[in-house]
């Protein structure tokens, strides 16, 4: 796309089906880096991912001409196959149905990383649930609570 220049940033978030605690913490750093080679794959930038036990963060610089639902999906059916080749669980990995996806500006892009890759210790004090719920809210998403909750609950 020559002569088209963008700043997009995207934080994206999405759980493990039925919110189990799969990702195991001595698989993240391998994760991580494949899930990285998935995002530079699709001419995106990694700034930050982490991945809790039962769910994800990714912040990406963007590109306009990836479609945001081909990514993520992308995304997740690789991992999904990674996940279950490499034998990490009982039965079948998969990610759960849905996401989230919010945009920040270039001004944010310290703050998000540091958030993002502080996931440990911001778990202590907030669960997943709460967490979402106040991205839906600070991004002024509509949103059913019992339909949001069944994506997180499975």
């Amino acid at each position: 796309m020559a002569n088209t220049y963008s700043q997009i940033y995207l934080h994206f978030v999405f759980a493990v089906k039925h919110r189990e605690n799969l990702i195991n913490r001595k698989h993240k750093e391998e994760l991580h880096k494949y899930i990285t080679s998935l995002v530079h794959a699709r001419n995106a930038k990694m700034l930050a991912v982490h991945c809790m036990p039962d769910h994800l963060h990714l912040f990406i610089g963007f590109r306009p001409d990836i479609h945001i639902s081909n990514f993520v999906r992308d995304i997740k059916s690789k991992t999904n196959q990674f996940i279950n080749m490499k034998k990490w669980v009982r039965g079948k990995f998969s990610w759960q149905e849905g996401y989230g996806v919010f945009s920040y500006s270039h001004s944010h892009i310290d703050n998000v990383v540091k958030y993002v890759l502080n996931q440990e210790d911001h778990h202590k004090k907030v669960t997943f649930q709460e967490e979402y719920r106040q991205f839906l809210e600070k991004f002024a998403v509509p949103y059913e609570p019992k339909f949001m909750f069944e994506f997180i609950d499975g």
